[in-house]
């Protein structure tokens, strides 16, 4: 197991913070992970699994529009996923992981291990967007990785 799991956790139980998560290229690896610990009723809400973009516009309130203009791998749409979970959940904090895993689907504009990310987090929002190698799997791994590290330092800094 991942020992950011396992940090990310003592570290939200101990502020008495809750998370909910959005993923798309991730498929729920990263809700999986989160509750793998005894205890993660304490700090995990809920996980939205939004693969399609119908799943994104339904169940987090992504803007059509905004999918048509800038696709769904993109911080617009990252945004949007995690302001979705902070408006339909009980959740202080929120990822939102949007991307291409590979090993098809890529582009010129958006090659595959491209991953936007989108943060809530104690009312901070801001996204980003990553470049990760490797097969399917490493790219799933690394996006995960990105989330926790990143979680870890915003609520450590």
């Amino acid at each position: 197991m991942n020992t950011k799991f396992v940090e990310l956790a003592k570290i939200l139980t101990t502020a008495k913070l809750k998370i909910a998560v959005a993923e798309s290229c991730t498929g729920g690896n990263l809700s999986a992970g989160l509750t793998s610990i005894s205890g993660s009723s304490n700090y995990f809400d809920r996980g939205f699994v939004t693969y399609s973009n119908e799943a994104k516009i339904e169940m987090l309130g992504v803007d059509s529009k905004t999918l048509d203009e800038f696709g769904a791998v993109s911080e617009q749409v990252a945004e949007q996923m995690s302001n979705g979970v902070i408006s339909n959940s009980n959740a202080n904090i929120s990822a939102s992981i949007t991307g291409i895993a590979g090993p098809n689907g890529g582009s010129k504009e958006k090659p595959v291990g491209m991953v936007c990310f989108g943060f809530c987090i104690n009312d901070k929002n801001f996204t980003t967007t990553q470049y990760f190698s490797g097969a399917r799997h490493q790219v799933v791994e690394s996006s995960i990785d990105f989330v926790l590290n990143t979680i870890i330092n915003e609520l450590s800094a």
